[in-house]
């Protein structure tokens, strides 16, 4: 059972920061890709930054650019994201996405951390 666990949300004045953190059951090297995204209320989920494990290739949305940072620790299998410069548009909650391949390709959720900017 793959398991997904974020925490690090809560509420944060225009121009603070925030640092995500998705625990995750398994070695993060079992992922072919991991991510962060956000959904608003009345919205559609959205990546914000994601990588490609084992290719170190990283990307963003362009929304995040210069402001947020993905990282991960693989021994504390951790991924992170450090949020900063946040405005009240980055209210969201924040999943964590974890994509296997093994017959097919599955994606893993977390439960969710709430974010919310005030202004």
């Amino acid at each position: 059972q793959v398991q997904l666990v974020e925490s690090g949300g809560g509420l944060v004045q225009a121009g603070g920061s925030l640092r995500l953190s998705c625990a995750v059951s398994k070695s993060i090297s079992s992922f072919i890709a991991m991510g962060w995204y956000r959904q608003a209320p009345g919205k559609q989920r959205e990546l914000v930054a994601g990588f490609i494990a084992g290719g170190g290739i990283t990307n963003y949305a362009d929304f995040v650019k210069g402001r947020f940072t993905i990282s991960r620790d693989n021994a504390e299998n951790t991924v992170y994201l450090q949020m900063n410069s946040l405005k009240p548009e980055d209210t969201a909650v924040y999943y964590c996405k974890g994509t296997i391949r093994s017959y097919t390709l599955s994606d893993y959720w977390g439960q969710g951390t709430q974010v919310t900017v005030s202004s």
